[in-house]
């Protein structure tokens, strides 16, 4: 353990310069929600939350006015409802969809949640069971396949894009702001009719900007990811335009009353709460990321991103090509977390996953991954997908655990 402590003191040494720049994101995204906060006048009495229908939850409707100007957006839904990102990105899609229509992914196959969800894997309620086309265009060289995508809009208009900025379990890089930035105006110019829909799962206040600032028509997240700040305990988010976001809330609701209704439930501070802490939250997860990144390296395995490239995520992976040495390094990660660290995690099936998998998350809340977790597929080349950390004190020590355990 000494000998890690060690290799950790030096690191961090080399990482100074990159870890002061993610300083400056955070600062810059801190002062967004604390001007979101002083616009919206927020004040204590928005804390209480409602039951039944949910009619007139003045909380609830100022949490969601200020996550639109957080996220540069004209209007956001924000919902306990949601009961993960991939529900929320299954809303939007049963929203904006209809028999007949076309999604097309420009990233590639999407995270294997969305598999049954599109149809991919047969499911009657899919969307290919109402006659909802399906088409990919996968990536190049780890950037949009520009020629195939103008190629493709040439000669079709689909009624939907769908961008995934992470990489979910794929080999392939995150995509960051700047490569939306260019690839939204050209898809603009050949297709304007076609709703372009980021999955920003994982990337939230990784950058200063975000998807809808560079043109995006809508943007789907966790709130048990970045924005959740460790604070929330459930929840999603979709926003965007205003009629696409009002759309939305219909699909999540009924028809006829959409946002209107949607009880709180005494979830708008947790919410609140959690959105605050979130800059902070995720400069920790990013140092974490990028110390096991570099000490990784240094041990001769294969990672992603290297230390010093452009990140877009909070998701670091480890290529360890053995089946133990995942499974050992997820054990040592579980062991260093504050609930549960005497569990030994065991692949094991899960729903939503052709394969089974080993997840390391003992976190406050089941399956927050801005909390330190640790998971991946049992599969060929067995690479572990790490991310968050509440801290970086608390990132630094499951780091010097996880590296001791693999020697």
């Amino acid at each position: 353990m000494m000998e890690a402590l060690e290799k950790v003191c030096d690191a961090e040494k080399k990482l100074q310069d990159i870890f002061h720049q993610i300083d400056i994101v955070e600062q810059k995204n801190s002062e967004k929600v604390q001007q979101a906060f002083s616009l919206e006048r927020l004040e204590e009495a928005d804390f209480t939350g409602t039951t039944g229908y949910g009619y007139n939850d003045v909380g609830r409707d100022k949490i969601e006015r200020i996550f639109a100007q957080v996220l540069d957006g004209e209007d956001a839904l924000v919902r306990s409802q949601f009961i993960s990102g991939s529900h929320a990105l299954c809303v939007a899609l049963f929203a904006y969809l209809r028999p007949g229509d076309t999604l097309l992914s420009i990233t590639g196959k999407p995270y294997d949640t969305l598999d049954e969800v599109i149809g991919l894997v047969e499911n009657p309620s899919s969307l290919a069971s109402f006659g909802v086309k399906y088409h990919q265009i996968d990536l190049k060289d780890n950037d949009f396949d520009d020629a195939k995508i103008e190629a493709y809009l040439k000669e079709h208009q689909p009624k939907l894009i769908e961008i995934q900025r992470s990489r979910g379990y794929a080999t392939r890089a995150s995509l960051t702001i700047d490569k939306l930035a260019r690839i939204i105006p050209k898809i603009k110019a050949l297709s304007p009719k076609t709703i372009i829909m980021v999955d920003n799962c994982y990337c939230e206040f990784v950058e200063e900007e975000t998807p809808l600032t560079v043109g995006a028509d809508i943007m789907v997240g966790s709130l048990i990811k970045n924005l959740g700040g460790g604070i929330a305990p459930n929840g999603a988010y979709i926003a965007g335009r205003a009629l696409l976001v009002k759309l939305a809330g219909e699909r999540l609701t009924l028809p006829g009353e959409g946002k209107e209704v949607g009880p709180s439930l005494g979830i708008n501070k947790q919410i609140l709460m959690g959105l605050y802490l979130a800059p902070s939250v995720v400069s920790a997860s990013l140092k974490t990321a990028i110390l096991t990144s570099y000490l990784l390296e240094q041990e001769g395995y294969e990672v992603s991103p290297k230390y010093n490239d452009a990140r877009a995520d909070i998701v670091q992976t480890i290529a360890f090509h053995d089946r133990e040495k995942l499974i050992s390094y997820c054990g040592a990660i579980q062991s260093a977390s504050p609930v549960d660290s005497f569990v030994k995690p065991t692949p094991a099936p899960m729903p939503g996953y052709q394969d089974d998998v080993i997840m390391a998350s003992g976190s406050f809340t089941q399956g927050s991954s801005i909390e330190l977790s640790c998971d991946g597929p049992l599969r060929e080349p067995y690479i572990a997908y790490q991310q968050g950390s509440l801290t970086y004190a608390y990132g630094r020590l499951a780091i010097i655990k996880a590296l001791a355990s693999i020697k």
